[in-house]
């Protein structure tokens, strides 16, 4: 049964399987977002971007959002990836901050 996301993190999603334009997970985020993911931050649309396309040459992947949790200011997305990157497959936490239509923040974690 499909999920029922906030809209900017459906984008997200939707942006994500579009591994082409990294340009379209940048416009998912506010101008001053912060991205955390393996160890390094990426603050605003264009080191969002770049996280983006770096990720998307180097891996083949697919993510599949499996679970939501509502936990107040943030929402938690589980999603299974399955790709050509180490440890895969592997079920992955998505935290997010949204501010308004917009994510403002997002932490990657196993």
């Amino acid at each position: 049964m499909p999920i029922d996301l906030p809209k900017p993190i459906a984008a997200y999603f939707t942006a994500d399987r579009n591994r082409g334009d990294s340009d379209a997970i940048a416009h998912c985020f506010t101008e001053e977002a912060v991205v955390k993911d393996e160890g390094r931050t990426y603050v605003g649309r264009s080191a969002i971007a770049a996280w983006k396309a770096e990720a998307s040459t180097k891996y083949n992947y697919t993510s599949e959002p499996i679970a939501l949790e509502d936990a107040g200011d943030i929402t938690i997305v589980t999603s299974h990836l399955v790709g050509d990157f180490p440890g895969s497959p592997i079920d992955l936490r998505y935290i997010f901050a949204l501010d308004g239509d917009r994510i403002a923040s997002l932490e990657i974690k196993v």
